[in-house]
């Protein structure tokens, strides 16, 4: 009886200790918890990273379509040649973008 009654006497400080420990745990941890802030701020760093790897990869690949389209671009279609069939000279160095 006498934990009661004790209860009944404390119900506000209880009260708010349950509330301030809610509010601290969902501050830290939770949906939107300061742990989940860094997880998601690390997230989208690597997304921005993939983005200019995918937009530079884009790039080459537009320049290598444009130099084989419209104006047959002879430089470009001599360099293709000598890498991928092996022709030409025999100490020839050939530099490529």
């Amino acid at each position: 009886m006498r934990f009661i009654e004790i209860i009944n006497q404390r119900k506000f400080t209880l009260i708010s200790i349950f509330l301030f420990l809610y509010v601290m745990l969902n501050l830290l941890d939770g949906e939107r918890g300061l742990i989940s802030y860094y997880e998601k701020q690390q997230i989208i760093e690597k997304l921005s990273q993939e983005k200019k790897t995918l937009v530079l990869q884009l790039d080459s690949v537009e320049k290598k379509n444009n130099l084989l389209t419209g104006t047959i671009d002879v430089d470009y279609l001599e360099t293709l040649y000598r890498t991928k069939f092996m022709v030409g000279k025999v100490n020839e160095k050939i530099y490529t973008e």
